[in-house]
């Protein structure tokens, strides 16, 4: 760890300079308590730094959580040994694509049998709190059990053992973006209005007792399970796919679920604070979770050691080193197709801004890392999905 200044600290041993003077900034606010923690995968975002730990007295930042509310990863420890299945990967592949839209704006055409429950839950929890996503996107139904594009993924894993683990990131998609997106601009107006100066438009904040805090927690704590039950959704198509091909049923030997944009009241240093988690995770004593790498290197399941000048944090990936404008202009096809030999994935030019050399060194990461979580399992995909 290295403390930047009073109210900063940092895991990250690869950080840009723009990255730091963003995270300075936003440690600056009079309601951070104690500190901000960057985590190795520290990379520049809007307004709070992507990979930051913001721990905050009586105040939410709607855009420290971001526009996509609760995303994060599933891992499945499955019963299967790499030795033991069918080669054809392809046909695993393509199976799991049909069964799940990929891509910004794909939804399903209809509710299926196995979203249903979790729809009713949804609604459910919308009446008992008050919500009302109707209000915000109409279509969010068919949202569920979809992926989206940009660097969310479905994988199939092998571990050090040659054990089966299917794996994917994914959020509260265009619903999620939306009640986010409305909270954002409300939080800006009202500084407006209060006339603050603020560093950066995107640090604005709700004042915790106002009706417009109260309204956001409540619909970013629904968001949130909407993206949990989003993730359940695939997993058990993906799985019923993978057991298609593999001539058995799936058995779950371990199913870890965990977030990494979102908020929630805690204890820390001996006060009640809200602790933002922007592009990372929770990782208390005995947590357990999943670090993704990027397209074509290794992910790891990983268990918390409860750091607490981390505030009980860990990284939620590798974190871009270049841009998608900038990845597209310094690699090729060819570069994202020598970076993916050994793995089925689908190849078209539209993956290049995610290939690996855009994203910092998982290795580099996870080193950085060693005292906030201990590898119980290093990863290696076969199997990628992605959408554009």
């Amino acid at each position: 760890m290295e403390r930047l200044n009073d109210r900063l600290v940092s895991w990250a041993s690869l950080l840009e300079e723009q990255t730091r003077q963003q995270a300075v900034t936003s440690a600056e606010l009079e309601f951070i308590y104690p500190h901000v923690a960057l985590m190795a995968d520290a990379h520049l975002g809007y307004g709070a730094t992507v990979g930051s730990v913001i721990p905050t007295l009586g105040a939410v930042m709607p855009a420290a959580v971001g526009v996509d509310i609760g995303c994060g990863m599933i891992a499945v420890q499955t019963q299967f040994n790499l030795a033991d299945l069918p080669k054809d990967l392809r046909t695993l592949r393509e199976e799991i694509e049909r069964a799940i839209p990929v891509s910004a704006g794909k939804y399903n055409r209809k509710i299926l049998p196995s979203a249903k429950p979790r729809i009713d839950e949804l609604e459910e929890l919308a009446l008992h709190n008050d919500v009302d996503p109707d209000a915000f996107d109409k279509n969010w139904r068919v949202q569920l059990g979809t992926l989206g594009g940009g660097n969310h993924f479905i994988e199939v894993c092998v571990d050090e053992n040659e054990q089966l683990w299917t794996f994917l990131h994914s959020g509260s998609r265009g619903i999620g973006n939306k009640i986010a997106t409305h909270y954002i601009d409300r939080a800006k107006n009202l500084r407006h209005q209060a006339d603050d100066h603020l560093p950066h438009p995107d640090l604005a904040w709700l004042d915790e007792g106002t009706e417009e805090f109260t309204a956001y927690i409540a619909h970013l704590r629904w968001a949130q399970h909407f993206a949990l039950l989003n993730r359940e959704e695939m997993m058990d198509r993906v799985n019923h796919q993978l057991g298609r091909w593999a001539g058995e049923p799936v058995r779950d030997l371990r199913r870890i679920n965990s977030h990494h944009n979102f908020t929630e009241q805690e204890e820390h240093f001996g006060k009640t604070v809200w602790v933002t988690r922007k592009g990372a995770i929770r990782a208390r004593s005995g947590d357990m979770a999943s670090i993704p790498g990027s397209m074509g290197s290794a992910s790891y399941i990983v268990e918390g050691k409860g750091n607490a000048d981390a505030l009980d944090s860990a990284p939620h990936g590798a974190g871009r080193q270049y841009s998608r404008r900038a990845a597209r202009r310094n690699f090729s096809q060819d570069d994202l197709r020598k970076a993916m030999v050994g793995i089925e994935y689908r190849d078209t030019d539209k993956f290049i801004d995610e290939i690996p050399q855009a994203y910092k060194s998982i290795d580099q990461v996870m080193e950085d890392s060693k005292d906030l979580v201990t590898i119980r399992h290093t990863l290696r995909q076969i199997v990628n999905v992605k959408g554009e």
